[in-house]
């Protein structure tokens, strides 16, 4: 049994989804190129505190973390008491401790101490950051 199709319904179907799909284009490559310059521009004026004629005035904060004072706890039992020692010594404000397989941020925090630890809890590193 066939059944015949007829122009007038076959475009009632097709002009729903040609619309639909003519509205899905990307942006032209000007909108684009718009986008991404203005996106810099942001990025650059966020980049450093300026004064009234765009000079920076000062250098963002790096923080005054030193974990060159608590290098000689790689190979320690990590506890909560030797890390929040380990923060203490490296004068750090933040403390993070870092196990295998853990997700993290990449940010660097200046006054942040990492204390890498491995599956048995034993510090396999420290650093700032």
């Amino acid at each position: 049994m066939s059944f015949p199709i007829r122009a007038r319904s076959l475009s009632a179907l097709l002009l729903p989804a040609v619309l639909a799909l003519t509205a899905c284009q990307a942006p032209s490559l000007d909108e684009q190129d718009s986008a991404t310059a203005h996106a810099q521009q942001a990025a650059e004026a966020a980049k450093a505190p300026a004064d009234e004629a765009g000079k920076a005035t000062e250098a963002p904060p790096v923080g005054n973390c030193d974990a060159s004072q608590v290098q000689s706890l790689v190979g320690q039992p990590y506890t909560e008491a030797l890390g929040k020692q380990a923060q203490e010594d490296a004068a750090a404000k933040q403390l993070r401790v870092l196990h295998p397989n853990d997700v993290t941020t990449m940010e660097f925090l200046g006054d942040r101490l990492n204390i890498e630890v491995d599956a048995k809890d034993v510090v396999s590193g420290v650093r700032c950051g």
